[in-house]
């Protein structure tokens, strides 16, 4: 019940040394390694943990984490028993409300009604939602037959509903990529996959097992430019862009088609982020976190989608367990906040994840970082002012795909400088 204060009636009220919000990969990755030193309470605002993993049913998860191919269902359920052997305290379909920089937590759910948790440490794992229609201006009517990548995923995957028979599919995100390849398994045609940038957005093993096998186009610089159709979409309108990504007179194409399925990027689910008032990256649209995955507000943990969109679940859930140790390291140490050295991103870099260096009490530290434009026989080069302390040849860089870099616990005491600065420089 809301008050004129925007306060609630508490009707439950409970203590706990870490909270994780999340019950995705990392969300459960983080509260495993979090309960092994400390007592841990895990939200979920969907009815079941594993986020996006279960309507996966593809393989490629767990190649680093597990030394084999899985499925999402299999990967995910490794960690949910785990969570379910342990003496972590789940809530599902629970939904918060509210967080303070006090580390105070209001959610709600329909059996208990409202929730205060006082916690001392909190974790932040929501992940990431998908762009809509509203998101990237497509114009047209509004018929049914539109839908997300992901949407289209849980329709066939969980529910058993094939959402068209002939698919559009606007944008090359991974998602929408597989999801082109289970259209053709399920008996549908899929007449291209339209990308606006010169470049796929997805990863090239993607494109190759699941276009080029299936003999499906793809359209680089393409958009779609009108949707048709009054009660169910009957086609649309592609034509080509220029280099302001604006359709090019003359271009235009219409497509019959029942369905349009939209693969234009994700976004981390951060207003629970920005309500507490962290320190936002604007280039990752997430909290700008330190090796050990700390936010700018002391206690207060970030790790997976939430940070940044990973290619790779594996890269997710090893983050997400960095930050479910530093969060029960912070509540049994009360871990010091040292000077921090800022990660810059320079030549050819689009970000850098963590980006502050704080200590150096860690064995290693790893970069993640994109690069701005796709490169041959480029050069990643580390530099901590005039000295270069990491260099690497890439046989190929592109966008969709992360680069990583594990900079040793050597190297980090060597650090003098206040800044580390990382460049792809070279190549064609």
């Amino acid at each position: 019940m809301w008050g004129k204060q925007n306060a609630y009636w508490v009707t439950n009220m409970m203590e706990t040394d870490v909270t994780v919000i999340g019950g995705g990969p990392a969300g459960l990755a983080a509260a495993l390694k979090a309960s092994e030193n400390a007592q841990v309470i895990l939200l979920e605002r969907g009815r079941e943990l594993g986020g996006i993993l279960p309507q996966c049913i593809h393989q490629g998860f767990g190649n680093f984490v597990f030394k084999k191919m899985l499925t999402g269902p299999e990967f995910s359920q490794y960690f949910i028993d785990k969570v379910r052997q342990s003496d972590i305290v789940v809530k599902t379909e629970t939904t918060v409300l509210e967080i303070d920089k006090n580390k105070r937590i209001i959610a709600t759910n329909s059996a208990e009604g409202i929730l205060e948790i006082q916690t001392k440490a909190i974790v932040l794992s929501m992940g990431c939602r998908e762009r809509t229609r509203s998101q990237i201006l497509v114009p047209g009517t509004r018929p049914a037959g539109v839908y997300t990548a992901g949407t289209s995923q849980r329709l066939i995957n969980i529910d058993g509903i094939m959402p068209g028979k002939k698919f559009v599919i606007l944008g090359s995100g991974d998602v929408g990529l597989i999801m082109a390849r289970r259209f053709i398994l399920e008996g549908g045609e899929v007449e291209g996959v339209y990308e606006i940038m010169p470049q796929p957005g997805g990863l090239t093993r993607n494109i190759v097992q699941c276009l080029d096998d299936y003999n499906i186009p793809l359209f680089l610089s393409h958009t779609v430019t009108d949707i048709v159709g009054r009660k169910r979409v009957e086609g649309v309108t592609v034509a080509k862009v220029d280099e302001s990504m604006k359709p090019l007179v003359g271009t235009e194409r219409f497509i019959p088609c029942d369905c349009l399925v939209l693969a234009v990027g994700l976004i981390p689910e951060n207003e629970l982020s920005k309500q507490i008032g962290l320190d936002m990256d604007g280039r990752t649209d997430g909290p700008v976190v330190d090796e050990r995955m700390e936010t700018s507000v002391s206690g207060i943990f970030a790790c997976g989608n939430v940070v940044h969109v990973h290619d790779l679940v594996d890269d997710v859930a090893v983050v997400a367990e960095i930050a479910g140790e530093h969060a029960a390291k912070y509540v049994r140490e009360n871990l010091e906040r040292r000077g921090k050295i800022r990660t810059v991103a320079g030549e050819n870099v689009g970000y850098v994840v963590p980006q502050f260096l704080r200590g150096k009490e860690l064995d290693s530290v790893t970069l993640y970082f994109r690069v701005l434009s796709e490169k041959r026989g480029a050069t990643v080069i580390i530099s901590c002012g005039e000295k270069t302390i990491f260099e690497r040849k890439e046989k190929i860089v592109k966008p969709p795909e992360m680069v990583k870099v594990i900079l040793s616990r050597e190297v980090l005491n060597a650090l003098v400088q206040n800044e580390l600065r990382v460049d792809v420089r070279g190549g064609k």
